[in-house]
């Protein structure tokens, strides 16, 4: 198999969650410990990160990987999903996994894949920790797919865990109410291992503090170690100032980084104590550095200006609260926003959050899950919103650049998907 006849084994012969939704979730570690003690357990070789949480935790992950990269070591990045390219997933120093890797570890493993029949996202995350224990990796940042106590990357044991955020998300597998969510997080917490939680509420607070207690885990909530304060921005890059009076410069712009800052300042201290050095000229490079360090995408991205064209990947209640807030910072003529959400999402929460002023353009990712463009309008339309549903990203944004005078301001979102789309089939030169 080449390269492209590979990633589609992986697709069709393995249930995807992304793609398909819940016929692909396999909870539970027996997979991944066999998949582990076939391939010698790659993941004992080299010490680890563990990022959970709702939202934020790529962010975070990419920030982290960014800091230890500048520090000296070095770093592989496990994410998910990918937004365009499948490599995005598996890194090592910021540079994706060589194709030719993925084509060999597949062809060699086949008949295991045949005997376990993993998912997608256990055969990917098997092929990331082999591909680092050969790279010989210093540190892995490992994100967490979904959930935690039962996410088959839950069978590392990290030198420290992190859970960024709780809200709702999906809620199907890991419980409707935030302390249920929260406890499924709270599995990556490992005894004597310490965690960080970046914003804990009223009602997670009690769940994080329980489950450390009872493995002995050292427990430090960012919120009440390191607060984060907006300055200002300019080409691309957002200055901030911390409660302790330390001044940086961060290349993800979006105030809903601000949390995840902090986040990241926490762990540092942590590393620290830990033995994993990073000074203080690492962190400021690292988070000046972020994207280009790691290549990270879709985080209040600007695509381009006049008119202004940024995408970003916040899907769920949470993640489209802080897009929302974000937006209404701006200045513009006209509001125009190319939206497509999947079908398992609360979709008539996330429309509630809206911003009724602007144009909008339904549409549909290029997946089984994605709910359908007119379904969508009409959804819409009882929170009124307004605006044409579009059978493809690609139209839905080459409909709203047309239509767009260099004044108006252009998000597009929804979905991971929808943003990957249109990062993909869309020239923003």
């Amino acid at each position: 198999m080449n390269y492209a006849q590979t990633i589609q084994y992986l697709y069709d012969r393995l249930p995807v969650f992304h793609h398909i939704g819940s016929a692909a979730y396999k909870p539970g570690l027996d997979n991944t410990i066999r998949l582990m003690n076939a391939l010698d357990n790659p993941h004992t070789r080299y010490r680890t990160i563990h990022i959970a949480g709702t939202n934020g935790k790529g962010s975070v992950s990419h920030m982290l990987a960014s800091v230890l990269q500048h520090a000296g070591y070095k770093v592989g990045l496990y994410t998910s999903p990918h937004l365009v390219e499948f490599g995005e997933r598996i890194r090592v120093n910021g540079n994706m996994i060589e194709q030719q890797y993925v084509v060999d570890f597949v062809e060699k493993h086949q008949n295991l894949f045949g005997e376990i029949e993993p998912s997608f996202f256990e055969a990917t995350m098997a092929l990331a920790f082999d591909y680092f224990a050969d790279k010989q990796v210093d540190i892995a940042v490992i994100e967490v797919g979904l959930g935690g106590r039962l996410d088959s990357t839950n069978i590392i044991q990290p030198e420290l865990s992190v859970i960024t955020n709780i809200s709702f998300d999906h809620v199907g597998f890991l419980g409707d109410t935030l302390e249920k969510i929260a406890f499924e997080k709270a599995g990556i917490i490992k005894p004597h291992t310490p965690v960080v939680i970046g914003e804990a509420l009223p009602e997670t607070r009690p769940v994080f503090t329980a489950r450390a207690l009872e493995e002995n885990a050292p427990l430090c909530f960012a919120q009440e170690t390191v607060s984060v304060s907006f300055i200002d921005d300019a080409d691309g890059k957002m200055r901030v100032q911390t409660s302790d009076h330390r001044r940086f410069t961060v290349d993800l712009c979006g105030l809903y980084q601000l949390s995840n800052i902090a986040t990241v300042l926490t762990a540092v201290q942590q590393l620290n104590s830990r033995g994993i050095l990073i000074d203080e000229a690492a962190l400021k490079q690292g988070l000046e550095r972020v994207t280009e360090t790691t290549g990270l995408k879709g985080r209040w991205q600007v695509l381009r200006q006049h008119p202004t064209i940024v995408a970003d990947t916040g899907h769920n209640v949470g993640g489209i609260r802080y897009v929302t807030e974000q937006i209404k910072k701006q200045t513009y003529n006209t509001l125009r926003i190319v939206i497509g959400m999947v079908n398992d999402k609360d979709i008539s929460s996330v429309l509630a959050l809206l911003p009724r002023e602007a144009v909008y353009y339904f549409t549909q990712a290029n997946i089984i899950r994605a709910l359908d463009a007119a379904e969508l309008k009409d959804k819409a339309k009882s929170y009124g919103l307004e605006g044409n549903a579009y059978n493809t990203v690609k139209q839905a944004v080459n409909a709203a650049i047309t239509q767009a005078g260099k004044e108006d301001f252009l998000f597009i979102g929804g979905s991971n998907f929808v943003v990957g789309e249109a990062l993909a089939e869309t020239d923003f030169a």
